[in-house]
């Protein structure tokens, strides 16, 4: 069999990994006289860093975050410093998916909240969980979407058993009327069998009167909190201080 014809099988075998690199591969075998061997090891991980390339990106769009790029490394732990850093980087490790626990996060927008939620999402798929991200208006239109159109059965059942569902920006928004009683199914759904984030600018005492129903919201956050880490974020806006240091480079420059 030709080299040609390798490649050519190769491909015919969803081995793409090892087409890719096979050339690049023979030449470093022959130039360091490497054994048959190392050199079939070295093309089949190859192939399986390529499979988990595809996987994790899949996963990333499969999320659909609102910002991708975030990330703990891109956080500013400096400007808000009573940030519990350790306890972040420990959520980072994806243990808290592996025993079912939550995280609130808590803070004024712009205090980093979403970006925390996010980060938390992408090293969750790196460790190789399954994340859905939404923002929590489109959640809830989402799922009374499903009401209408019969397919609340399946919405359902898919918010429900991903092992991690990122609501965001619970209260940035006017909500419907169902909110409360759809919140609190879900999360119903998701107690002890799978982890939530959610993330919200108002402190919980305010939740009863955000979403119009005290006993659901009771009933829901006895779940949530249960096996929960509670974060605050803030008290100060990054945004507010890029345009308070925006506003004056421009004052210096007149």
């Amino acid at each position: 069999m030709t080299q040609l014809e390798l490649d050519r099988a190769l491909r015919a075998l969803r081995l793409s990994g090892m087409a890719d690199v096979l050339d690049a591969r023979l030449r470093h075998a022959q130039a360091e006289r490497l054994s048959p061997l190392d050199l079939i090891a070295m093309l089949v991980n190859d192939e399986l860093q390529r499979r988990q390339d595809r996987l994790l990106e899949r996963r990333r769009v499969q999320a659909r975050f609102r910002d991708p790029s975030r990330s703990l490394d891109s956080f500013d732990f400096s400007f808000n410093k009573k940030m519990n850093r350790a306890l972040l980087f420990e959520l980072a490790t994806g243990r808290f998916i592996t025993q079912r626990e939550d995280i609130l996060l808590i803070g004024p927008p712009g205090s980093g909240k979403s970006h925390l939620a996010q980060a938390l999402g992408q090293a969750a798929i790196q460790q190789g969980h399954r994340v859905h991200y939404r923002e929590a208006h489109l959640l809830l239109e989402e799922l009374t979407d499903a009401t209408l159109d019969g397919t609340r059965k399946e919405v359902f059942a898919t918010l429900s058993t991903v092992p991690l569902l990122i609501i965001d920006d619970l209260g940035m928004r006017k909500l419907p009327p169902t909110a409360a009683e759809d919140l609190l199914e879900l999360i119903m759904r998701r107690y002890e069998r799978a982890s939530t984030i959610l993330t919200s600018n108002r402190p919980v005492d305010d939740w009863g009167k955000l979403l119009g129903d005290t006993a659901a919201v009771t009933a829901l956050l006895d779940r949530l909190l249960h096996h929960a880490h509670v974060l605050t974020c803030g008290p100060r806006s990054w945004r507010t201080k890029l345009q308070a240091a925006t506003d004056s480079a421009v004052t210096a420059s007149r």
